[in-house]
């Protein structure tokens, strides 16, 4: 994968007309290309590969050995023909010798994935598992894949799922969650041609949109969530609790499929040796499966579309001793019903979503591994923020391995929005502070030097990934929709969703786009904050007062646009405030006079940013006579 960097300041003074948003080569190509265009849409040339998969994956616990075989009908979009395809085999992770951030335990380690045959078109290929192989490989082809035309390939392929589950792996004797499982090509894309990064276990993923069919083999009385619509419900459920399964795609009560009791009795599912569960899922960029064969079933369905009527289904799969989760349908309908009505304000794309109960707080089209909270406040706010991650970076398609902040930086945004709905602002704003932002402001007390958010995620530190990606961006974002105020922000934000769905967008893509339906330049705000070295420093540097008037020179230390309120205190002890947005900003990033009307004797004036802390509260304050 070719790498860029920004490193650069911004001047102290510019407007908006003087800047533009650099770009590196490998994007300006894009451009030159026609395949991404300045005002924000696909160009007229943009192109990207899909592919078709079949995958059958059979589970027999407490055996460990999982065993896969798939058809990849792969199609080349692109202008040019490709001699070789690149592989994701994300389970080499697992590996000892694996690239990883930190070290790896015992229960962590497996052999790695195994391919125990290959087809191209029909024909076997030679393939050799090197130890010294991990999460990327090389496909030759025995003949280059023409523009516009497709490769049938094959795979057979075993591996043990781990002891130690994080993200996948085993959680007890009997459950399993399976992710990233299945050989897969990589992205191959305008910008960048072949996507190579290596999987390091903490950057997250970059997919194309494919159709897939996935059959999961499991023993019986073993129950299978997974992406997609189930397509064989009767095939492998008793009547009785196939009728509730099919009732809980139209209820809007929670139902409880499958009981400890129902389970103790094993007569859920169909009673032969082995039963196929069967799910097919289209235009997603990945699948994920859970399955146990003592885990609760819940599930009811909201209404996501009002226009419309349509429904999705919230499913929830659980140990019963997880109290949280006896109530996470009703968490999971509540956040669906808001993601569709609220922010981003499209209906959810898909028609369920499962909350399977795992270790690991993670997305997956339609799917969601959390643990379990003794505090369902928190239960709450989890499944909301995985949730939410459905439209960023799946409905979307983002390289969140390069660009994270296109994803965690929404969800961040949107479970701010959600808890200022659901918990009031106050308490929004407090806890959004303590998780998401009062990490980044100690960091810069103790001399972090920030990295521009837009700094590819395998060059950030790792002391300020997790700062840009999460808390920062969100800031902006909200900054942004300060900025130019919520209907305008909603309109913009949609039509940038309305524009990428299904594609790949990137930074620019998304900034373009904004600017373009906001029908302003906002260059100037998009570089000052995610493009530049910068962070929230605000101070006051001389209070003027006059009869009815207080004039505030505030200095931006940080260089960040951030809003702000003036909070004027009176002699009475009474106070005022007057917020200020980005905009007061944009004539000079670093330097603005607030004029504010007063109508008594003024004691003191405070700059009071709220959720955007500031990194020197010292310089923050004036007091009369001093």
């Amino acid at each position: 994968m070719k790498r860029f960097l920004f490193s650069f300041l911004l001047p102290a003074a510019l407007t908006a007309s003087a800047q533009s948003l650099p770009k590196p080569p490998e994007i300006q190509k894009a451009f030159d290309a026609n395949t991404r265009s300045e005002d924000g849409r696909p160009g007229k040339s943009y192109w990207q590969n899909r592919a078709r998969y079949n995958i059958t994956v059979t589970a027999m616990p407490p055996n460990r050995t999982v065993k896969g075989k798939e058809e990849i009908t792969y199609i080349n979009n692109s202008p040019g023909a490709l001699k070789e395809l690149v592989l994701k085999l994300f389970l080499n992770i697992h590996k000892a010798g694996a690239p990883r951030l930190g070290p790896a335990g015992k229960d962590y380690l497996t052999n790695g994935v195994s391919i125990d045959a290959v087809t191209v078109n029909g024909k076997p290929v030679a393939w050799t598992n090197d130890p010294n192989i991990f999460t990327i490989a090389t496909l030759p082809l025995p003949k280059a894949l023409s523009s516009r035309d497709s490769v049938k390939l094959t795979f057979n392929w075993h591996y043990d799922v781990s002891v130690q589950s994080g993200r996948e792996g085993m959680l007890d004797r009997t459950t399993f969650y399976l992710a990233y499982f299945y050989p897969r090509i990589a992205v191959y894309d305008d910008y960048n041609g072949w996507d190579t990064t290596p999987f390091n276990d903490a950057l997250e993923f970059y997919s194309d949109f494919n159709d897939y069919t996935l059959n999961v083999q499991v023993p019986k009385n073993y129950l299978v969530w997974a992406t997609g619509t189930l397509t064989n419900p009767s095939a492998v459920l008793q009547p009785s609790f196939l009728l509730k399964y099919q009732q809980s795609q139209t209820t809007d009560d929670v139902l409880r499929i499958a009981t400890p009791q129902d389970l103790a009795a094993k007569k859920i599912t169909t009673q032969k040796a082995m039963n196929t569960w069967t799910f097919t899922a289209h235009n997603v960029p990945d699948v994920a499966l859970g399955l146990s064969d003592h885990y609760n079933w819940d599930a009811g369905s909201v209404v996501v579309d009002n226009k419309t009527g349509r429904r999705a289904v919230v499913n929830a799969a659980y140990n019963d001793s997880a109290k949280d989760y006896h109530y996470m349908v009703g968490f999971g309908k509540e956040s669906l019903e808001w993601l569709s009505n609220a922010w981003p304000g499209i209906p959810y794309p898909y028609e369920k979503s499962s909350v399977f109960q795992g270790q690991a707080d993670m997305e997956y089209p339609m799917m969601v591994n959390d643990n379990t909270f003794g505090d369902t406040t928190f239960s709450r706010f989890v499944v909301m923020h995985e949730m939410a991650h459905t439209y960023m970076p799946f409905y979307m398609g983002i390289n969140e391995t390069t660009y994270g902040f296109m994803d965690e930086g929404w969800a961040t945004t949107f479970e701010y929005l959600f808890n200022s709905d659901k918990m009031g602002k106050e308490a929004a704003d407090k806890f959004f502070k303590q998780f998401r932002v009062q990490g980044w402001i100690r960091a810069l007390s103790r001399g972090l030097k920030d990295q521009p958010i837009v700094t590819p995620g395998p060059l950030t530190q790792p002391q300020s990934i997790g700062n840009n990606e999460y808390g920062k961006a969100a800031l902006g974002y909200l900054a942004m929709k300060d900025l130019l105020g919520d209907d305008l922000f909603k309109k913009a934000l949609q039509e940038y969703m309305l524009r990428w769905n299904g594609k790949h967008p990137i930074p620019w893509d998304f900034f373009n786009t904004i600017s373009n339906a906001a029908g302003k330049d906002l260059n100037w705000f998009w570089n000052a904050w995610y493009f530049a070295p910068t962070f929230i420093d605000l101070g006051i540097t001389d209070v003027k007062i006059a009869a009815n008037n207080a004039t505030v020179s505030v200095q931006n230390i940080g260089g960040m646009p951030a809003p702000f309120d003036v909070v004027v205190t009176y002699s009475d002890s009474t106070s005022q405030r007057f917020h200020q947005t980005p905009a007061v900003w944009q004539d000079d990033i670093k330097a603005t006079t607030v004029s504010v009307n007063t109508s008594k004797p003024v004691a003191s004036v405070k700059l009071d940013g709220g959720i955007f802390m500031d990194a020197n509260v010292k310089d923050n304050e004036w007091k009369a006579g001093m």
